[in-house]
This record gives C-alpha cells, sequence and structure tokens, in this order.
C-alpha cells in the first residue's frame, strides 16, 4: 500500500535523515569505469578559514542542481569537493590567536609556526564543507582534496619546476602589490579599492636654467622624494617647449627630465604629472619605455628608507605631512584641494596597499596567453553567459606577468635553493641532509601565491601529475561555475596552465553566476546592516527554501537579490508542493502505477499531461541554458498554479476514476524528477512515500525525464484555458455579489459555435469549481425569459446568470448605482 506522508512537512528532520542516507549509501560517488558519459565539476575550494555565506551558497546550489541533473541523465557525474589553504588568510588567523596570547610568529620561529597552523587547521579548518553538506552538497567526498596536501604538493613542486626549466618563471625586479602590515607581495584580487578622502597637492618644480618651472598636481607628496621625471602629453601645447629640459626636485635638489608620453591626462590637474617609476604601476611603464631609474624611498614597513634624505625613519603618513610642510615653507606649495580618491587596501587587514618596487618570482605569461585566447576563440571553452567572453579575452591581451612569490610562511615553499657558491638549484623532491651539509643549500625563504596552487585544481583533483584513470576519464572537466569577478584572477590561470600542462582546456564551459545582493540591489554587508546568514535562513525554513529562493533568483551573469521573505514564499511553496502530495497520494490509493495505457482520460486529465510536458520542455531548455532561474520559475507555476490550484481541485471531485491515479503518478512522479536538481530533500521524500522505495533506491538515482511530445494536446489546453477563464470570471460574480459558498447559481450561455465546442467537455468542471447548479447553451430569447439576469463576458461567449432567488434586487439596484456614481 502506497504510505502516506506526515500532515506537515518538518525540513530539519528530513533533511538531516536523508543527507546521513545519501552519504553513507555511497549515492554521491563516482568510478572512473562506471557507465556514462564523463561530466566534472571541481567546487571552486572556499578558504580552509571560510564560514558558510551566501555566495557559498549561491555557488553550491549551482553546482548541485547542474550535477544531480547529470547523474538522473545517466552520465558518470562527479562532484570534485576540497579546500584551498589560503596562505595569507590563514597566517592572519593564526597570527592573530598568538597576539592574544603576547606572541608574533617570529617569537615561535617559522617551523614552530607552521605546525601550529597546521594543528589549527586540523582543529578548526573545514568548517565549510560540513556546512556545505547541510545544503544538500552531493559532493563525492572520498575525492576530497586540499590545495597544501601531500598530493598536490608533489604537483606544485612539478609545476613550478618544469616551468622554471621552461624559462617561464624568473626572479626579477618588478613593481608588486606590497603590504606593509603583512610585509608581503599579495595578488591584484586581494587588493580592495576604496574611495578615501585626500589631498591634492599642487607643487612647483623649478627649472634647473632658473625660469619658473613646471606646476605638478599629486595625492602622494611622500613619493616625490623618488621621482625622476615630470612627464606631459605630446599633445599638450602647454608644455611643449618645456619638453627636453631639466628640472630641480624639490627638497632633494635632484635634476630630473621633463618628458612626454601618451600615457597623461592632459585633463589631471595641471597636466604635468610627477614620474615615481618605483611607486605606482602607471608611472614604472612610462620608466620602462623612457629608461628611467626607479628610485625606491620606502621600507617594507612603509617607511621612508636612506633614499629620501632627511625624511629617512619617518612613517609614510607622517613623511606626508612634513613634505606638506617643507615645501610650504619654501613657496613650493601653490596650493592643495581636498579630493576623494581611489585608494587599494589589503583584503585581509584592511592596511593600505603600497605599489612597491620588489625582487620576486614570476610567471612569464605572454606565451601562455596566446594559446588560452585562441581556445576562447575557436570555442573550445566558452562562457555563459556569452557576453563575459570579450572581457575575458580583453584581459588575456594586456596580461602582465604574474608575481607568484608571497612573504609568508604558510604555504607552498618555493622549491629553489641557493648553494654555496651562488648556484641556483629548482628541485622536484626536497635534498637529503647530506646533499644539504655538503653543497651547503639553503632554500628561498618565500612560499607560493595561493592562486598558484588553485590554478591547478581542474586536473590535480584528478591525481595529476600521475596519469591516472580519473585523469583520463574526466579532464577536460565539464563545467567550471564560479562568480564573474575572479574570471581574470582565476579561470585565465586554469586555462593557461591547463592547455601548457595537459594540452587540452581544463573545462568546456565556464559558467559565471553574479554577487549576491538585497533585494533593492544594494551589496550586502555587516556595516550596511543587510547580511543575512545564510546557516539562520537554513534554520528557519530548510536547506530546500534557500537553494530554491537562490535559483529563481539566479539569471547567468546577473547579480542575485535576495531578502529573507523571498526565502520564505520559497518554504510556503516546499509545503505546497508537499501538501499537494499528500492530497495525491490519497486519491492514487494502494499502488503507485503511472501507466496511461487502455486509460479513458478525462479534459482535465489531458490538459494537466499536456502542461506536465510543457514544463518538462522549459525546465529541460533551461537548464541546457544554464538558466536555473527560468527552470525554477517555470515549474514553480506548473506545481502552484496548475497542478493544484486547477487540476488537484477537479480531481478531488473525482476520488474513485482509476484515470485520476494514474494521472497523478505520472504527473507527480514527473515533477518530482524536475524539481529535484533544485530541491533535493523535499523531493526525495515525497519520491520514496509514492514508490514505497527501499533503502537501495534513491531520486538521485532515478532518471531524468525523457521527452513525452505525444502528450501535449492544443486542443485540451484550449479547451481547459477556455474552462479556467469561466471558471475565474464566475468566481469574481460570485465574490463582488457576496454569495455563499454553498450557493448555486444557474448559468445560460451564449456562445459562438466554436466557443460551444470548446467548453463542453469542460461543463461538469465549471459547474464544481464555480459552484453552478445548471449549465445551459442558450441563445438570447431564452435569456431575455428569465431577466432579471447578471452578465459575465468571456471569450466567445456571453454568461448569463439569472438573479432572481440568488441576490437581493434591492441590494443589487443600490450596489450598481454606488458603482455608477
Amino acid at each position: 500500500m502506497t504510505q502516506q506522508l506526515p500532515r506537515s512537512y518538518d525540513p530539519a528532520e528530513v533533511e538531516d535523515r536523508l543527507y546521513r542516507w545519501w552519504e553513507s549509501s555511497g549515492f554521491f560517488r563516482a568510478e572512473p569505469d562506471d557507465p556514462g558519459e564523463p561530466y566534472a565539476i571541481a567546487m571552486p575550494p572556499p578558504n580552509v578559514t571560510g564560514v558558510l555565506h551566501l555566495g557559498h551558497a549561491l555557488t553550491t546550489a549551482i553546482e548541485d542542481a547542474l550535477v544531480r541533473r547529470e547523474r538522473m541523465r545517466g552520465r558518470n557525474a562527479v562532484w570534485l569537493p576540497g579546500m584551498d589553504h589560503a596562505g595569507i588568510a590563514t597566517q592572519n588567523v593564526v597570527e592573530r590567536q598568538l597576539a592574544s596570547e603576547g606572541l608574533t610568529r617570529h617569537d615561535l620561529g617559522r617551523e614552530a609556526f607552521v605546525e601550529r597552523v597546521w594543528a589549527w587547521k586540523e582543529r578548526s579548518g573545514g568548517t565549510i564543507l560540513r556546512q556545505l553538506r547541510r545544503l544538500g552538497a552531493s559532493c563525492d567526498w572520498s575525492r576530497e582534496a586540499f590545495t597544501f596536501d601531500e598530493a598536490r604538493s608533489r604537483a606544485v613542486r612539478e609545476v613550478f619546476v618544469t616551468l622554471y626549466e621552461q624559462g617561464l618563471i624568473y626572479r626579477g625586479f618588478r613593481l608588486i602589490n606590497w603590504c606593509p602590515r603583512d610585509m608581503s607581495a599579495i595578488s591584484d584580487i586581494e587588493v580592495d579599492h576604496s574611495q578615501d578622502p585626500g589631498e591634492l597637492a599642487y607643487v612647483r618644480y623649478p627649472a634647473a636654467d632658473g625660469s619658473e618651472g613646471v606646476v605638478v598636481a599629486t595625492t602622494r607628496v611622500e613619493t616625490m622624494l623618488g621621482d625622476t621625471a615630470v612627464a606631459v602629453h605630446p599633445d599638450d601645447e602647454r608644455y611643449a617647449h618645456l619638453v627636453g629640459k631639466t628640472l630641480v626636485l624639490p627638497l632633494l635638489g635632484r635634476e630630473i627630465p621633463v618628458l612626454s608620453d601618451d600615457h597623461v591626462d592632459p585633463a589631471f590637474g595641471t597636466g604635468a604629472v610627477k614620474v615615481t617609476p618605483a611607486h605606482d604601476p602607471n608611472d614604472y611603464e612610462i620608466g620602462r619605455r623612457h629608461g628611467l631609474e626607479a628610485i625606491d624611498v620606502m621600507t617594507g614597513e612603509a617607511r621612508i628608507n636612506a633614499n629620501g634624505g632627511p625624511y629617512e625613519g619617518l612613517d609614510r603618513g607622517d613623511a606626508r605631512r612634513k613634505v606638506t610642510r617643507d615645501l610650504d615653507d619654501l613657496g613650493l606649495l601653490e596650493r592643495v584641494e581636498q579630493r576623494v580618491h581611489s585608494v587599494g587596501h589589503c583584503s585581509r587587514c584592511g592596511t593600505v596597499v603600497e605599489p612597491r618596487l620588489s625582487e620576486q618570482w614570476f610567471v612569464a605569461v605572454e606565451s601562455l596567453a596566446g594559446p588560452a585566447a585562441e581556445a576562447v576563440r575557436d570555442g573550445r571553452t566558452t562562457f555563459v553567459p556569452e557576453r563575459n567572453t570579450k572581457p575575458f579575452l580583453d584581459w588575456l591581451e594586456h596580461l602582465h606577468d604574474w608575481c607568484i612569490s608571497r612573504q609568508l610562511w604558510w604555504g607552498h615553499r618555493i622549491p629553489i635553493w641557493y648553494d654555496r657558491d651562488g648556484g641556483v638549484h629548482a628541485l622536484r623532491d626536497d635534498p637529503s641532509v647530506d646533499e644539504v651539509e655538503t653543497k651547503g643549500l639553503t632554500q628561498d625563504p618565500d612560499v607560493l601565491d595561493t592562486w598558484f596552487s588553485s590554478q591547478l585544481w581542474p586536473f590535480t583533483t584528478l591525481g595529476w601529475p600521475e596519469r591516472t584513470a580519473d585523469l583520463r576519464t574526466w579532464y577536460p572537466n565539464a563545467v567550471l561555475e564560479t562568480g564573474y569577478d575572479i574570471n581574470s584572477i582565476w579561470v585565465s590561470r586554469m586555462l593557461m596552465i591547463g592547455l601548457h600542462l595537459l594540452g587540452d582546456v581544463p573545462f568546456r564551459v565556464v559558467f559565471n553566476h553574479g554577487m549576491i545582493r538585497d533585494e533593492l540591489g544594494k551589496k550586502m554587508s555587516k556595516s550596511q546592516g543587510n547580511a543575512i546568514d545564510p546557516l539562520d535562513l537554513i534554520e528557519r525554513f530548510g536547506a530546500d527554501a534557500l537553494r530554491f529562493a537562490l535559483l529563481r533568483a539566479s539569471t547567468p551573469g546577473q547579480d542575485v537579490p535576495l531578502a529573507t521573505e523571498w526565502v520564505e514564499g520559497a518554504r510556503r511553496f516546499a509545503n505546497k508542493l508537499w501538501n499537494a502530495a499528500r492530497l495525491a497520494l490519497s486519491l492514487i490509493g494502494d499502488s503507485a502505477d503511472g501507466s496511461l495505457e487502455g486509460v479513458e482520460l478525462a479534459a482535465e486529465d489531458r490538459w494537466i499531461l499536456s502542461r506536465t510536458e510543457a514544463a518538462r520542455a522549459t525546465a529541460e531548455e533551461a537548464f541546457d541554458d544554464y538558466d536555473l532561474a527560468r527552470a525554477a520559475r517555470a515549474l514553480y507555476h506548473f506545481v502552484w498554479d496548475e497542478l493544484c490550484d486547477w487540476y488537484l481541485e477537479l480531481a478531488k471531485l473525482r476520488p474513485d476514476d482509476p484515470a485520476v491515479a494514474r494521472v497523478l503518478t505520472t504527473v507527480l512522479d514527473t515533477a518530482l524528477r524536475l524539481l529535484h536538481p533544485l530541491m533535493p530533500f523535499v523531493t526525495e521524500e515525497i519520491w520514496r512515500t509514492l514508490w514505497g522505495a527501499d533503502d537501495a533506491t534513491s531520486l538521485l538515482r532515478a532518471a531524468w525525464p525523457s521527452a513525452a511530445p505525444q502528450r501535449r494536446d492544443p486542443d485540451a489546453e484550449a479547451s481547459f484555458a477556455a474552462v479556467r477563464e469561466v471558471v475565474t470570471e464566475l468566481r469574481r460574480f460570485r465574490a463582488e455579489h457576496g454569495l455563499a459558498p454553498a450557493r448555486r447559481i444557474d448559468v445560460l450561455a451564449v456562445a459562438t459555435a466554436g466557443s460551444r465546442a470548446v467548453l463542453t467537455g469542460g461543463v461538469e468542471g465549471i459547474r464544481r469549481l464555480a459552484g453552478v447548479g445548471t449549465w445551459t447553451f442558450a441563445d438570447l430569447a431564452a435569456v431575455e425569459a428569465v431577466a432579471p439576469a447578471g452578465k459575465v463576458v468571456v471569450a466567445g461567449a456571453d454568461l448569463h446568470v439569472p438573479l432572481t432567488g440568488v441576490v437581493d434586487l434591492d441590494e443589487e439596484r443600490e450596489r450598481l448605482s454606488r458603482e455608477l456614481d
């Protein structure tokens, strides 16, 4: 006998029970020799320090929906989970712990500090992966990887040494982002830009020949100590006569040239700019073009060094103030304007980042970028949405060599060793103790940028550098799903290195989701008071509700608005589905049977089967287009507006009709399968109840609904559309006249021949849903004989309702009079 569902849906109980069963039963696992076309997604590894936020929830909901659907389609689908060691973020967490104990990492020493970080990782790291389980993430957890585990570390060394041997990794002086607090180079993505108040100082640089010189505008007067030129635009006639002349650098007295360069913006300040190659990325490029010396005037702690002359030892802020005062005292400060300007801050600690000329390790990207761009142009890797292709190609075209070294202790140590004679050795494996002593080897102290190991994720999660069965089966990955904000910093590097090392793209599709925002489109943040904790939403409404709300709002590439009320609405939808299933199961009876062979179908049966196939086709197309929002909206509309509001209301009137049981079995089963990737828990619970499934059977492994074009019935849909219109308008008529539900009304329908033919088959449904006693197709003469009558107009028919004995005619006259007034 078909089981029955409890009266109410309890997400907390169902979700915990089902997830433990799914995982323990091995439903998430995949093997390379399993049947089906390979399909792999590598989870963008969250930081080991992370806790679940809405961005993670969106990524999980999307990727889980894609993987669950592909499993149901019979593909050999694997979702590869893992975490990133998050070098600077993790080091900062442990350093803060040490600070609370009155210690620094230097008090411990490098080896002891790294041991402390590993201990923290084993104790507290990985919280986020446990939280992802609460969302229903169907990852193959047996394949969980960590970017700093031994397998990934071996791969990192292999890549570094290979690129070094090929001349693609080198050590050199270049301008990089420097965090004075962390005392390390940091990547572009680790720099947050904000509009900060500042000062724009107008400073006169005297001419060496005693003439008036040039006035330049700058927000960084303290870095003028490192100026090596003043630049103007070649077409700026105001300064054409000065190009090639010599100026005297204020305060230090060094002579510097006036030169012309296309990069200068004539509209900024006075149109003349100071050039400080060691402290500004644009100035660095000007310096390279003109062969200027780059004079570094700051220490790693952002204090003025010996090149700053009398300002040596001052913090950059103090130096800015003193330089400004001294220029004023010399009469060289023309004026100062208050100005809001863009300032880069370290995303980890908030310290203002310093562009700094530093000796670091770099990857030469020019020869890597070309093949990556070609792979995108020829379609080997495509972007969803397609509009993200051009910005990505523009980024590749203007890439600079990548600074990969970091002055940290937590992370992949650079596998470079120096001997006592100055020799440099790139080693895949650490040297023996004898080699170290014999050759006097010391290892480079720096570690690699976290993104260096992250770029290898699509293939190191599959066992590379070994040629494993996993690698042969699932590389390239089918899809990389990620936010559009890291296409440049991460996607580009994975594409370049995958092509270079393995000869093929790492993924066929890059699917970009947007950023989570509040319902007004504002960025969510604790400071603005609009941040939402996803764990709180799961506790209140269930994981399915959060997933469905996110997916329903997530159009590819567009930012995702979210409000708590929308998650609450998704919970109501889960309840609606649950209650609909309870009613359907009561009508299905002893055993579910979806066979429609030899069953005599009523008009509404043919209609709901046609609408089921329409919903399936829409969802199928939307999934294929990665438009999960369209799929969610289509299925919501089908379940709520068609199945629940109409078909089930009619089905209740035919409780003993075997056609109802067969049709409901088919429709409910199809709806549950289509919804499962979006709302896995509630659909699994209902589906198992519908079929009385044993513990070896899961909706997660059931077949995706196949096309059934024979069920599309345009005539049934047209007929039922007319029925719905009639019922809706008659219900409105009843409401306007305050008729009690039990009060029956009679209807005389004056209809065209076509409308009469369409409505005939639906009369019984109209009678029951609209509270109609008798329904008669009549002519105008018959209508006039029963006056007075109310009139309801629908497409192709006028419906006349005799009012005598139904409404108080005096009250009705007063109502109509009030409406006219």
